[in-house]
C-alpha cells in the first residue's frame, strides 16, 4: 500500500492531466491513474482526431473551388483516405508524446491500470483509498489525502439502436474507418453530428441527418442553426436534414451490406408519418454518457443523479476529500471546461480560494464548415426570461477579408442588456469563428460593453472587423451595413 500522495487523479484525459500538472505547480505530490493512454477521449477519440479529419475535408472543399482563385488543378481532385487517417494518427502520436513529456517534466507519476475508489476500510478510515488493477493482473492500494475523479465519458446510444461496430457505429468506430461509406445516416444533429455531417459531405459521402428536435444544433442560437441548415442544403453534396423526426426502436434492418431504420417524420403534427431510411452505415450521435460505473462509487457516500456525480461549486462530492470534474459531472462536456474545473479543484485542495466558474462565460465551438462559436445566452433564452435586450448583427459578406478568402457566408450576432449595456451573448457562424470567439470571451471576462468592443480599433482587412461592426450594430452604429 502507498499513501505518499496528496492527491490521486482517476483518469488522464484533458481534465485529469491538466489538474495533475496544476497540483504539481502548487507543490502537491500527485499521481494519475489511467487504464489506457494519457490524453483521454479528447486526444485519442474526440477533439483532435475529428478536427484532423475536418481539416482534410476542408482542404478537399478548398481545392475543388481553386478555379475561383485563378488556380487550375489538372485532372480531377481525388481523396486518399488512407493518408487522411495516417495524418490523423501522426498528429495524435505527436500530441500524446507531448502530454507524456509535460507530466514527466512536472514530476507527475502515471500509474497504468484501472482505478476504483474504495469506501472506509482497513486502508483508510474514510472513503478515498484507491485500488488499482494493473493490466498484468497485479493490484495495488493507494491511500492519498484527496482524490479527483476525471474518468470522462463515452458515446451514448438509444434503446433498440445497438452499436455493432460495422453497420451501426459511434464516433469511436467512425474514427477508425479504413474506407469511407458511400452513404450514411446520422442520428442526432447536435455538435458532433453536425461536424461529422460536414466532414463526410466534403469527402463526397451522401449524408442524411435525423434529429428529434425541431432544428439542428438545438442548443445554439436559432439564427445560427437556421444559417447552418441553409448552408448544408446548398452544398454540392447536399446534406438531407430531417428534424422533428424520431427513430423507432428495434427498427434496424441489415440487408445486402446496407442498413435501414424507420423513423417518424414531423413528430407531433398532423403530418406525422413513418419513413424508412437506408444507407451503408448509421452513425449514432446522441450525446455522451458519463463513466461513473465500475469505479467504486457504490462504496462511498457520493451521490449520482441522472448518470452524473453531484458536486458543489468547488467540485467536492459528498465525500469531502473526493472531487469530480469534467464529463462525469453535470456541466457542459467540453475539454476546456474539464481542464479549468480540474485547475479549480486542485487550487481548493491546496488551500486557495478560487472564484467559482461562470459557465455562461465559457466559449462553445462547433467545427463545421463554416465554423460556429458562441458565448453566453441565446436570444430565445433572454426573451423567455423577459429580459429587455438589444441585438446587433453583421454579415461576413460586408467584410473585405471574407471576400478575399472566398468564404463570406455567416454573420456575427451580439446581444446586450438594453438598460445596462452588459454583454449577454455572442454568436458567430463563419470562417475562423472558433478563433474569433476568444475576443468576445475576453470582453465578457473584463465586463466590456458592446460600445467598448466596437470602439476598440480592429485592423483592416481582418475577419475580426465583423465583431467590431456587430458591436456597433447593437446601437445601430455599424459603418458598413
Amino acid at each position: 500500500m502507498s499513501d505518499q500522495y496528496d492527491v490521486v487523479v482517476l483518469g488522464g484525459g484533458t481534465g485529469g492531466y491538466v489538474a495533475a500538472i496544476r497540483a504539481a505547480q502548487l507543490g502537491l505530490k500527485v499521481a494519475v491513474v489511467e487504464k489506457e493512454k494519457v490524453g483521454g477521449t479528447c486526444l485519442h477519440r474526440g477533439c483532435i482526431p475529428s478536427k484532423a479529419l475536418l481539416k482534410s475535408a476542408d482542404m478537399m472543399a478548398t481545392v475543388q473551388k481553386s478555379k475561383e482563385f485563378g488556380v487550375a488543378v489538372e485532372g480531377s481532385v481525388s481523396l486518399d483516405f488512407g493518408n487522411v487517417m495516417a495524418r490523423k494518427e501522426k498528429i495524435i502520436n505527436n500530441l500524446h508524446k507531448g502530454v507524456q513529456s509535460l507530466l514527466k517534466k512536472n514530476n507527475v507519476e502515471v500509474i497504468e491500470g484501472l482505478g476504483r475508489v474504495m469506501g472506509p476500510s482497513i486502508f483508510s478510515p474514510t472513503a478515498g483509498a484507491v485500488s488499482v488493477e494493473r493490466s498484468n493482473g497485479e493490484a495495488e492500494i493507494i491511500a492519498p489525502r484527496n482524490v479527483v475523479i476525471a474518468t470522462g465519458s463515452r458515446p451514448r446510444s438509444l434503446p433498440g439502436l445497438e452499436i455493432d461496430g460495422k453497420f451501426v457505429i459511434t464516433s469511436d468506430e467512425a474514427l477508425e474507418m479504413e474506407e469511407l461509406p458511400k452513404s450514411v445516416i446520422i442520428v442526432g444533429a447536435g455538435v458532433i453530428g453536425c461536424e461529422w455531417a460536414s466532414m463526410l459531405s466534403d469527402f463526397g459521402v451522401e449524408v442524411t441527418m435525423i434529429e428529434y428536435a425541431p432544428r439542428i444544433l438545438p442548443l445554439e442560437d436559432a439564427d445560427v442553426s437556421a444559417e447552418l441548415a441553409k448552408l448544408f442544403g446548398r452544398r454540392k453534396s447536399k446534406i438531407k436534414i430531417h428534424t422533428s423526426t424520431g427513430v423507432k426502436a428495434d427498427s434496424v434492418k441489415i440487408e445486402e451490406d446496407q442498413v435501414s431504420i424507420s423513423a417518424a417524420v414531423n413528430v407531433g403534427t398532423d403530418k406525422e408519418e413513418l419513413q424508412t431510411f437506408t444507407a451503408d452505415k448509421i452513425l449514432v450521435s446522441v450525446g455522451r454518457a458519463a463513466n461513473v460505473d465500475n469505479i467504486g462509487l457504490e462504496a462511498t457516500e457520493i451521490v449520482v443523479e441522472r448518470g452524473t456525480i453531484q458536486v458543489d461549486e468547488h467540485y467536492r462530492t459528498k465525500e469531502k476529500n473526493i472531487f469530480a470534474i469534467g464529463d462525469v459531472i453535470n456541466t457542459p462536456q467540453l475539454a476546456h471546461i474539464a481542464a479549468h474545473e480540474g485547475i479549480h479543484a486542485m487550487e481548493v485542495i491546496a488551500g486557495e480560494h478560487p472564484h467559482p466558474i461562470d459557465y455562461k462565460m465559457i466559449p462553445r465551438c462547433t467545427y463545421t464548415r463554416p465554423e460556429i462559436a458562441s458565448l453566453g445566452y441565446t436570444e430565445a433564452e433572454l426573451r423567455e426570461e423577459g429580459r429587455e435586450i438589444k441585438v446587433g448583427k453583421f454579415p461576413f459578406r460586408g467584410i473585405g477579408k471574407a471576400l478575399v478568402n472566398g468564404e463570406f457566408d455567416g454573420f456575427v450576432k451580439m446581444i446586450a442588456d438594453a438598460k445596462t449595456n452588459d454583454l449577454l451573448g455572442v454568436h458567430i457562424i463563419g470562417q475562423n469563428a472558433t478563433d474569433m470567439i476568444s475576443e468576445a470571451s475576453l470582453a465578457q471576462f473584463l465586463d466590456a460593453t458592446p460600445w467598448e468592443i466596437g470602439t476598440a480599433i480592429h485592423p483592416h482587412p481582418t475577419l475580426s472587423e465583423a465583431i467590431g461592426e456587430a458591436a456597433l450594430a447593437v446601437d445601430g452604429k455599424a459603418i458598413h451595413f
